[in-house]
């Protein structure tokens, strides 16, 4: 493994104390700022430290009259173009916005439930590779190769072969591609396992499984191709074990990276950088030894956390409350949905001076 993967001692600073000690070093409260600009009219949101410094935009994806997000219990992703894709947990399906935050489309209303979503390139054709709660009266937690316009490409349900004895036992929640073309599968609201399939959804194998010891996952949430270091691995937001781990792409389990984090989400990569969705009202920037080094949007309001009934309109503008989907472009800004009923997203854009 890399030198990055052999930095065990700062590991082991998370487990004995360390996210409490950076978190003294720059208190909770103080990241996160209100601040007045010029105009005395307007005023600028900030949160974050040091080089991980956002503010954030003010209005970015606002939608029609009409048009409503669901819970945003879902992802974002990027094209090549630079559009950003947000799913949300209604027929209106997925939202594809402008750099800018204008509403150009939606896509996908025959999916209205797309709980992860990955963007690829494959021969010169771009795909996300998503997974889906809800779709047709027919078809719910199945993954969907689909192209960018939403038209279905692959499907993949539950295996026969994997064992299962009952419907509600396949309840996927990521899927990733591999560096072969093949695809990883993370069964989190079910059993816990990583199955992984061939390119044309041949099943292959599964791995790991329900469990807090070292190697099992209690919710395997979120999974990214983490390409930081000398090696692909898999890396998943093991969420209510509070911890990231890795796999190499044979299934074995390699390590875990980070502990006692606010039941993870979702991962995006900028860089030897990794930002961290937290269900409990954060998100988190990782260095490539996968220790802090920002806090975004830390909501000191216990109350707020992972709180699906909650109005979003209380939450605090640089705040968030259930930071579920997260992804990090390529100028560092970050998009983060936030799960309730009536939906939430923000860009946070990056401050370079």
């Amino acid at each position: 493994m890399s030198e990055g993967m052999q930095s065990q001692s700062r590991r082991m600073f998370l487990a004995t104390g360390g996210i409490a000690a950076l978190g003294s070093a720059v208190p909770m409260h103080a990241m996160t700022t209100v601040q007045k600009d010029a105009l005395p009219s307007r005023m600028t949101h900030m949160t974050g430290n040091g080089e991980w410094t956002y503010e954030v935009a003010s209005g970015w994806g606002a939608l029609p009259t009409g048009t409503k997000f669901g819970g945003t219990h879902g992802a974002i992703a990027q094209d090549n173009a630079g559009n950003l894709y947000v799913s949300t947990q209604s027929e209106t399906g997925v939202l594809v916005y402008a750099p800018d935050g204008r509403l150009i489309k939606t896509i996908a209303q025959a999916f209205p439930e797309v709980h992860s979503m990955v963007h690829a390139e494959e021969g010169g054709v771009e795909y996300f590779y998503t997974t889906v709660q809800k779709g047709t009266p027919r078809e719910n937690w199945i993954f969907i190769k689909m192209k960018t316009d939403g038209t279905p490409v692959l499907k993949i349900t539950a295996p026969g072969e994997a064992g299962f004895k009952s419907p509600n036992q396949w309840r996927i929640t990521a899927a990733v591609p591999g560096t072969d073309g093949s695809i990883f599968v993370a069964n989190g609201y079910g059993d816990s396992r990583i199955f992984h399939f061939d390119g044309k959804g041949n099943y292959l194998r599964s791995y790991s499984g329900k469990g807090s010891e070292p190697g099992s996952l209690d919710c395997s949430h979120g999974l990214t191709l983490d390409v930081r270091y000398g090696q692909p691995l898999l890396l998943v937001c093991d969420r209510e074990n509070r911890r990231l781990c890795h796999f190499d792409l044979d299934g074995k389990y390699v390590d875990t990276v980070t502990q006692h984090l606010r039941r993870p989400c979702q991962i995006s990569l900028h860089g030897d950088y990794a930002v961290v969705s937290e269900l409990e009202g954060r998100v988190t920037i990782l260095d490539r030894d996968n220790v802090p080094v920002a806090f975004l949007g830390d909501n000191p309001d216990k109350k707020q956390w992972a709180n699906y009934d909650l109005d979003p309109n209380t939450i605090g503008a640089a705040e968030f409350s259930a930071a579920h989907g997260c992804f990090v472009d390529r100028e560092a800004n970050i998009y983060v949905s936030d799960w309730n009923r009536t939906g939430r997203v923000m860009k946070l854009s990056r401050r370079t001076g």
